[in-house]
């Protein structure tokens, strides 16, 4: 399975953020916004990673990651997006790179405490079709939200006004190589976007979208407010872990 990670727009609703670079290199907590999603592809076991970008700072993804070194990879693709044409148009400029694989691609603002690694690879031994993986949140009009009966999802709405369930889709997803023909059947949006809620809802109407729980929290971070959570969020996992090992080291020593 290989993975690709989605970084490009303009940050708009982070500005004057964003005035002066990627909303994914602003910082969460001790490391780069774009730190996040790629070690989680690789605490899944994904070593093959492309990032998608855009903008003015594209460069800037280069210098910072180079070939990916920190994380123990051997290489990292990059791809350009022109504009802002949604995920989904995002997501199109893989297809050479995906190459006909599996692949699980990952909103570059989007923070976990877990792990995926169980999904993915629930999903390698998937024959076809899609796996998302859902939270349920307490603000689910933010989202694309799941209307889930009887272990499958009947559909997915795009931030609707009155939720059918709590079920948010976190911006993690797995693919079968159809979903490079799917974005091509794609109209776009009333945003003038290609959307990803559309091609998840082609694999539903298939018959070919399974999913699971997402375990720990989840945020995204294109907001101040969820930037500000995430930072948060990521201070206080870092600093229990730090105050574990502290423990573990006094009774060692004791």
């Amino acid at each position: 399975m290989k993975g690709i990670v989605l970084a490009g727009g303009t940050g708009s609703r982070l500005f004057p953020l964003t005035k002066i670079t990627n909303k994914h290199l602003l910082p969460i907590y001790d490391r780069p916004m774009i730190y996040y999603p790629i070690q989680t592809l690789v605490d899944a076991d994904i070593q093959d990673i492309m990032i998608v970008t855009g903008g003015r700072n594209s460069g800037d993804f280069l210098r910072l990651l180079a070939n990916g070194k920190e994380f123990g990879l051997k290489h990292i693709n990059y791809t350009y997006q022109e504009g802002e044409g949604g995920i989904a148009d995002a997501l199109a400029l893989a297809e050479h790179f995906a190459d006909g694989q599996q692949i699980c691609v990952v909103l570059g603002d989007n923070i976990i405490q877990g792990s995926i690694r169980a999904a993915a690879d629930q999903f390698r031994s998937q024959a076809a079709g899609a796996h998302i993986l859902l939270k349920e949140v307490q603000d689910a009009e933010r989202f694309g939200v799941a209307e889930v009966e009887g272990g499958r999802i009947l559909g997915i709405e795009e931030k609707p006004r009155n939720p059918k369930s709590n079920y948010a889709v976190t911006g993690i997803y797995m693919y079968d190589a159809t979903v490079f023909e799917k974005i091509k059947t794609l109209v776009p949006s009333g945003r003038g976007e290609l959307e990803i809620t559309d091609v998840n809802n082609a694999y539903i109407a298939e018959g070919n979208m399974t999913f699971s729980f997402l375990d720990g929290w989840w945020t995204d971070a294109g907001t101040f407010d969820s930037l500000l959570r995430a930072t948060n969020l990521v201070a206080q996992s870092v600093l229990r872990k730090e105050s574990g090992q502290d423990a573990v080291e006094r009774a060692v020593q004791v």
